[in-house]
């Protein structure tokens, strides 16, 4: 088993070198499509509606880059992917990024070979149980049959966790979140556990919501964001301050709504270079003045991206928390434009 894994860990290293001595920024624009990897179907972060168009939280950051550097957020490809072969089709260039609830970690960043470009939603693990097993804590779970997400850092969360507490259970191998929600109903397993939020957009889907508990306990950081290959600097660079350009546009006041008369009246420096009206950016990330302007226009900034995908309004219902802005107390923090 140890000998396979570390097979496997050298062999996605091994595809992510070769995949990153190419350009992505010039194949993305020589394509006029961008590749987006994302999860196989989790509503409010990346699902397709009734038409097919995929939707949601994650979905939204791809359209931002697509929309920065290829001026139409239209223009992806979106590549469903499970916990196991997402690593793969990225090193492999299967796919240009990852936008995936995927957590950071020091294995992904260091020995797989992938930059983090950021952190998109601060979360951690939780649990799920039906309200009429009577458990109000993860701690009285000893002997449950636990849904869990192989290939994942949840499953790794989970055995620390149950062995810390000397607790017994019986996982329930699963590959994507759809499998998951089907075996969990049907009473394949007591519980299901991923990430918080993850939780509560599956929840959401129930015919009755209310029938089921998210447990008090959150054992784990998961710091979640997405994620491109080692060794494509200016490759990394779009998306990162594609990203950055979302968070700070709600920071400095500028949305969807705002965003042209903004780019034309303002006296805040930094807004001015967000927007492109002052200084050379764009220039610097191979890309137009109105890369963010657009990325903004489109998609909304992040406040906005959260609220209508994600947040208390909608079903999935999800306060900021520390998600929210770092003048607010969150953790939401973005380099300066400068």
């Amino acid at each position: 088993m140890k000998k396979s894994v570390i097979f496997g860990a050298l062999t996605v290293a091994g595809l992510a070198a070769g995949a990153a001595a190419a350009g992505t920024l010039d194949d993305v624009k020589a394509r006029g499509k961008l590749n987006c990897g994302v999860t196989t179907g989790l509503v409010g972060f990346a699902a397709p509606d009734a038409n097919g168009e995929w939707k949601g939280f994650d979905v939204a950051v791809c359209r931002a880059v697509a929309a920065g550097v290829l001026g139409d957020a239209s223009a992806v490809e979106f590549v469903p992917t499970t916990g196991k072969t997402r690593f793969t089709a990225l090193a492999s260039g299967e796919i240009d990024m990852l936008a995936r609830n995927t957590t950071w970690t020091f294995s992904r960043d260091v020995d797989l070979k992938f930059d983090f470009v950021g952190v998109n939603y601060y979360d951690g693990q939780g649990f799920m149980v039906p309200k009429d097993l009577g458990v109000s804590s993860a701690k009285d779970l000893d002997g449950a049959t636990v849904c869990i997400q192989t290939g994942t850092t949840t499953e790794l969360n989970l055995a620390d966790f149950f062995r810390a507490n000397n607790i017994n259970y019986e996982p329930v191998p699963i590959e994507t979140n759809a499998e998951a929600q089907q075996q969990y109903l049907a009473g394949a397993c007591d519980v299901f556990t991923t990430d918080a939020s993850g939780l509560a957009a599956t929840r959401a889907t129930f015919e009755d919501p209310a029938g089921h508990t998210l447990l008090p306990e959150i054992i784990s950081k998961e710091p979640l964001g997405p994620l491109v290959r080692h060794g494509d600097n200016e490759w990394g660079d779009v998306v990162r301050w594609t990203l950055n350009a979302l968070i700070t546009a709600e920071e400095l006041g500028v949305s969807s709504v705002n965003v042209g008369e903004m780019a034309s009246n303002t006296n805040n420096p930094e807004i001015a270079r967000l927007l492109g009206t002052e200084g050379t950016l764009g220039e610097m990330l191979g890309l137009d003045a109105d890369w963010a302007k657009r990325a903004i226009e489109t998609q909304g900034n992040y406040g906005e991206i959260f609220a209508k995908n994600i947040g208390e309004e909608t079903p999935i219902g999800l306060a900021r928390g520390l998600n929210a802005q770092w003048t607010d107390g969150g953790l939401l923090y973005s380099p300066p434009f400068r």
